[in-house]
């Protein structure tokens, strides 16, 4: 469906172990925009992320995830990230004896159906890593092991632009980075922005939004969504908060 909203979720309830986690969350992200997810720790910003992406440890109970017009609570993750879905994680994992650039190799040819060579990647590689201000040798060393917080931040960037998924969720990439690597991260992702993509940007803290500019900033509490508005609403979220947004709190 060309026309259908890049993203919408409607009413998600999301379990694990029994135990509710996501409690009717409803969002349309579009193409072209950035929305911002923040929330504290613990409030289930993690588990939308991993349950868009298919995560068998979740369990959906009630509501509809479409992804350009069609439900996908069939497809296996392998199947979103081929469609353009993309997650950038909290937590990279290392996996040994496996080079960045032999890793973004075989995702990008998963990806598009193309086999590429290591040569024609890696060119690709070097430009991107340029413009994301990494060192030329970071393409041969194996992914993740031995990286620093921002080195797996600005890693999980770089497959943002090689891949060029038409929708890319970033789970928490400004947590642990010092001002440069945020600086990074958040260019990085302006600079990946296009009038085809769509970005769903989970946070904690305000401080990444001083740096990128969201269209459509949302609370999330307690497995909802309690609030949306525009960037305006992060600065409140500095000033007052996540207690302001509680269920109770004076308004």
């Amino acid at each position: 469906m060309p026309d259908a909203p890049l993203l919408v979720i409607d009413d998600l309830r999301v379990s694990v172990e029994d135990t509710e986690i996501l409690k009717g969350v409803s969002l349309t992200v579009d193409r072209g925009r950035i929305h911002a997810l923040m929330g504290p720790n613990g409030s289930g910003k993690s588990t939308l992320a991993n349950v868009l992406m298919g995560h068998p440890a979740y369990k959906v109970t009630g509501g509809t995830v479409h992804y350009r017009g069609e439900d996908i609570a069939l497809w296996t993750p392998t199947e979103r990230g081929k469609a353009g879905m993309f997650l950038a994680f909290q937590y990279p994992e290392e996996i040994p004896g496996v080079t960045v650039v032999n890793f973004l190799r075989a995702a990008l040819s998963a990806r598009t159906g193309t086999e590429y060579t290591v040569l024609e990647l890696r060119l690709q590689v070097m430009d991107a890593m340029k413009e994301l201000g990494m060192e030329s040798e970071f393409a041969d060393r194996y992914l993740n092991e031995g990286f620093s917080g921002g080195e797996r931040k600005r890693n999980e960037v770089l497959q943002l632009a090689i891949l060029e998924p038409e929708l890319a969720i970033m789970d928490e990439t400004d947590s642990g980075l010092d001002i440069d690597a945020l600086q990074t991260v958040a260019q990085g992702i302006e600079k990946s922005k296009s009038p085809e993509r769509g970005f769903l940007v989970i946070t904690h803290y305000q401080r990444l939004l001083d740096y990128l500019t969201p269209d459509v900033v949302h609370v999330f509490v307690d497995g909802r969504i309690v609030a949306t508005g525009d960037a305006e609403l992060a600065k409140r979220i500095e000033e007052d908060g996540y207690d302001a947004f509680k269920e109770g709190a004076p308004v």
